[in-house]
């Protein structure tokens, strides 16, 4: 089988070239990831004191990742990791602003 074109495939390609910028300067505009954020429990012990609260995780959006990142972080401030109970993206931000406390985003 033989395709004859009466244009040269060039016009073409001249046409679709702005589109084809346009595209990928959205694209590039785009975030490349949502965000990200855990709620999570730690303690300290002597005297015993617990808390719960939410973190925002850099990178991948996985369970170990935000274990890694926030054991780290706590054990900065004298915290203990107990548990990650969960991973979000912004829209479940507000409803737990008020049991956070000052745990809210701090670490």
């Amino acid at each position: 089988m033989v395709i004859v074109m009466s244009k040269p495939a060039a016009p073409l390609l001249h046409r679709l070239a702005p589109a084809g910028l346009a595209l990928g300067l959205l694209l590039a505009a785009a975030p490349a990831s949502a965000a990200c954020y855990a709620d999570y429990k730690a303690k300290q012990d002597d005297p015993l004191r617990l808390h719960y609260g939410v973190a925002e995780i850099s990178g991948a959006c996985e369970r170990g990742n935000a274990e890694a990142q926030l054991r780290q972080r706590l054990a900065d401030a004298g915290w203990n990791l107990l548990n990650v109970l969960g991973l979000f993206d912004d829209s479940g931000l507000e409803e737990r602003r008020d049991s956070a406390g000052e745990f809210y985003l701090r670490f």
